[in-house]
C-alpha cells in the first residue's frame, strides 16, 4: 500500500494538471465563439456565390467548362486533408486520417493514383511516418485561415485538373454542426457537380436579371474557379471551428476525470492515514499494557 506521501504528491500532480486541462477548456471556449462568428459572417457570401452560379447558368443553357466535365477515366486524384497543428483535441485529427487512408487505399483498390495536399501539422507528420510525402504542406494556418491560404491550395487542384493531370478532387475535413458535435466528412471539389448550378423552374419565384460584360460564359469562366476557392476556405473555417469544440470536450472530459482521480485518492489518503493513527494507538496501548504488567 502508499504511503501518506506518494498519495499527497499524486494529488498534488493531477490538482496541477486538473488546472492546466480547466484553463485548455476555458481557452477554446472563447475561441468556439469567435470561429463561429467568422463562420457566420462567411456564410452569406457562400449562398450568393452559389445563387449567382444558378442565376448565371440559366443564361448559359448547356453550360460546358473544364471545371464542369467528368473524365471519362479515373488515373489520378487529389485530396486535401484538413486536421489541426496542434493535439489534446480527441478524436479530431484521428477521425480524418482515418477517412484519409480510407479512400486512399479505395482508389488504390481501382488503380487510382492518389496524391495529397496535408492541411496541419498532425497530417504531414502521420503521412510522412506512414511513408508518404504530400504533394503540398501548409502548416500554422488551423487555428485562423485565410481566403488566400484557400486560393494556395486550389493552385495545386484547378490547373491540374483544367490540364487533365488529375480527374478528381476531394477535401476531408471537421463539419462544425455545433458546440457539442462535429462531423469528418468527404466533399467532391472537382469535378464541380452540376447540381450546384441546377435551378428550380418549378418554383415560382422572380429570378433577377443581369446583364454580362463581356458575356454570361466568360462570367462563369471566372466564377466556378472562385466557387472551389470559396469551398475549401469554407472547409477551413468548418475545420478552424470543430478544431475548438473538440478540445474543449476533450479537455472538459480530462476536468472531470481528473476531479474524480482526487476524490479517490483523497479517499484512499484518509483511509492510510487512519490505519497509520490506529496502527500508532494500537502500539501506544500495547506499551502501556507491557509496563503494567512489569
Amino acid at each position: 500500500m502508499p504511503n501518506l506521501r506518494d498519495i499527497k504528491q499524486r494529488i498534488s500532480s493531477v490538482s496541477s494538471t486538473r488546472q492546466i486541462t480547466r484553463t485548455m477548456e476555458m481557452v477554446a471556449t472563447a475561441k468556439i465563439k469567435k470561429a463561429q462568428e467568422r463562420i457566420e459572417s462567411a456564410r452569406p457570401y457562400a449562398l450568393s456565390m452559389v445563387e449567382v452560379l444558378e442565376n448565371v447558368a440559366r443564361y448559359v443553357q448547356g453550360a460546358s467548362h473544364p471545371l464542369l466535365e467528368e473524365h471519362a477515366e479515373r488515373k489520378r486524384i487529389v485530396i486535401v486533408s484538413i486536421t489541426s497543428d496542434r493535439g489534446l483535441a480527441g478524436a479530431f485529427n484521428s477521425n480524418i486520417l482515418r477517412i484519409t487512408e480510407d479512400l486512399m487505399r479505395s482508389e488504390t483498390q481501382q488503380g487510382v493514383a492518389t496524391e495529397l495536399v496535408a492541411v496541419g501539422k498532425k497530417a504531414v507528420s502521420y503521412l510522412r511516418y506512414r511513408g508518404v510525402e504530400p504533394l503540398a504542406s501548409y502548416i500554422d494556418i488551423s487555428d485562423r485561415p485565410t481566403f488566400a491560404d484557400a486560393r494556395k491550395i486550389a493552385g495545386h487542384i484547378i490547373p491540374a485538373y483544367t490540364e487533365g493531370d488529375i480527374d478528381a478532387a476531394y477535401v476531408v475535413f471537421n463539419r462544425f454542426k455545433n458546440v457539442a458535435e462535429q462531423k469528418a466528412e468527404i466533399y467532391q471539389l472537382l469535378p464541380v457537380e452540376r447540381r450546384v448550378m441546377e435551378t428550380d423552374e418549378a418554383e415560382d419565384r422572380v429570378h433577377p436579371e443581369y446583364i454580362f460584360e463581356p458575356s454570361p460564359a466568360t462570367v462563369l469562366d471566372r466564377l466556378l474557379p472562385t466557387y472551389v476557392e470559396t469551398q475549401i476556405y469554407r472547409s477551413l473555417m468548418e475545420s478552424a471551428a470543430s478544431e475548438q469544440g473538440a478540445r474543449r470536450r476533450a479537455m472538459k472530459s480530462a476536468t472531470d476525470n481528473a476531479g474524480e482521480i482526487i476524490t479517490t485518492l483523497t479517499r484512499s489518503y484518509n483511509r492510510a492515514r487512519q490505519a497509520a493513527i490506529t496502527n500508532e494507538i494500537a502500539e501506544i496501548v500495547g506499551g502501556a499494557a507491557a509496563l503494567e504488567d512489569k
